[in-house]
Formats: C-alpha cells, structure tokens, sequence
C-alpha cells in the first residue's frame, strides 16, 4: 500500500491519503504535516503500522481556512481560535478576525506614518524639518508644588499606552481617598522608554491630603511599586499635542520640538521629561488637545 490510496477505516465515511486530501485542499503534503505539529489540523487516523497519515473530505474547509489565515501573518494560537470558533458560531470568528485585522492595520499605520518621518529627518532637508517643528509652539509656565501619589514600572514603548492609562486609572481611584486629585496626572520619564529601553516610567497623580495618601500607598501600593512624594515647584517649558499627535512618531517629533526650543534659547532641562495628562482621553477626538510635552527648566 502507498501512502497515495484512499481507505476506509472500520466501515465509517473515506478516508483519504494525505496526498489526495492535499490535491483536494490545494495544498501540499509538506503543509498538512506541519499544521499537524503545530496543532492546527490533525489527521482523522494515523496508521499504527506505517504511520501514514489519512484525512476526511470534511476537513478539507478547515485545511483552507488554515492556509489562508496563516497569510496574514496571524499568530498561531489566534488561527487555532479562529478555525475552533468558525465550526461553533461563523459571525463571531470573523468578528475575531476583524478584531485582528483592525489591529494590524492600525500597527501598519504607525509604522507607515514612523518611515515617514525617518524618511524626512534622515534626508537633511532642512525645510521638510522646520516643518516638521513648526507645528509645536512652545510655552513655559509655572507649577507650584504637590504632593504626589506615584506608581513606577519598567515598560518597553508597545506596552507603555496600556501601562498609563490603567496605572493613572488606579492612582485616581485611590486619590478619591485622599481629598482628591488637585491637579492634571502626569508621566515622567526618568530614562528612555523605546523598544529597546524600558525607562522606567513614572505616572503621577497630584492629591490634597499627603498623610491619607502615604497611609492608602501603604496600604494598597506595594505589589505596583505605589509611593508618595513631593513634587517641588517648577518652571515647565511644554508644547500641547492633539490626541492623535500622542501616537509615535507624532509625539517623538514633539519631544525633540521642546529640546530644539531650548537650545535656541540657551535654557538646559534640569530634570526628566513628561507627558502632562489635562483632557478626559476617552471623550476627546483625534484633534483634541489632551496632553503638554514637558521639560522642567532653570
């Protein structure tokens, strides 16, 4: 017998060869046996003596469904997902794909929009760059200063949007117990956070009561890395981004905008860099204005 022979296997429906379920799927042996290893489709029977593999007619739908979701690039845990979840209930695995898909494009877009500002700042052409940040007008103010109910965590940048706003999340809940928040939250980079650094970073909070705030960190923060602190009074030079600016590149372009400012105008940063939070990020559109770069300076 060869391994090209359909059987029939204790009187039930065909079996097929794997070379006649892979004619029948358009596909090749090569790929059945490795969606085999990693999980995807397994053989309807494997024979015990000579361990050839044999396939249902019915399985050839999932084989396709396999081989075309694994041209999207998608995560192999989420095609196992995808193809259980499309034999129970179709509308909702192409919800789920339609969630994956949204994603992707959403990173496409980041990464489309990121070349495209490489592309300007590696050509030297000054004018592409004085565009470039001619869009931030910076300003300097004055904050006095607060105490601080903090959380500190080491994040790499694709984990850094979901970090802030759920440590932000946590830390003015836990003011409501303190007097309250006295003013905007705020993130300080104490160093780089980037694919490759991962800072640490620092959300801030602004409370009324010190003692009821060091008692709640006491009390809830030590698995987060939860302390209080006092903020000393500073002159910040900041320029306000739209909430569609917060994504990279945008806000990169923002960053490198205040330290241009400030060698223009002589003025050294005398501590780590922030992100000022004043808007309900929720509520605002893509133009909104939501956030202040921020340096504090001499």
């Amino acid at each position: 017998m060869t391994e090209d022979v359909g059987v029939d296997v204790d009187g039930d429906d065909e079996l097929l060869t794997i070379g006649a379920f892979a004619a029948r799927a358009r596909l090749s042996a090569k790929a059945l046996r490795l969606y085999d290893r990693l999980g995807l489709l397994a053989p309807a029977h494997v024979d015990e003596v000579n361990g050839y593999r044999y396939y249902r007619a019915a399985q050839t739908e999932r084989a396709r469904l396999v081989a075309l979701l694994r041209q999207l690039d998608m995560p192999l845990a989420l095609i196992g997902e995808v193809v259980d979840l499309v034999e129970r209930d179709g509308p909702a695995a192409a919800e789920r794909l339609a969630a994956y898909w949204a994603d992707v494009e959403e990173r496409l877009a980041r990464r489309r929009t990121l070349a495209a500002y490489l592309r300007g700042r590696l050509s030297g052409r000054s004018s592409e760059m004085a565009e470039l940040y001619g869009k931030f007008v910076v300003e300097t103010v004055d904050v006095p200063e607060r105490v601080v109910l903090t959380e500190t965590r080491h994040t790499l940048a694709d984990e850094l949007p979901a970090w802030i706003g759920a440590s932000l999340g946590r830390l003015e809940a836990g003011a409501r117990e303190c007097g309250g928040v006295t003013a905007a939250p705020f993130v300080v980079y104490h160093s780089e956070v980037s694919m490759e650094s991962d800072g640490p970073a620092e959300a801030c909070v602004p409370v009324a009561d010190e003692a009821a705030a060091r008692a709640w960190a006491e009390a809830h923060g030590r698995a987060r890395g939860t302390a209080v602190r006092v903020e000393p009074a500073r002159r910040l030079a900041y320029t306000r981004i739209s909430k569609a600016q917060v994504a990279h590149p945008q806000i990169i372009a923002a960053f490198e905008a205040v330290e241009r400012w400030l060698a223009g105008q002589g003025i050294e940063a005398a501590g780590p860099c922030r992100e000022v939070y004043f808007a309900d990020w929720d509520a605002a559109g893509p133009d909104d204005a939501v956030c202040d770069i921020a340096f504090p300076v001499t």
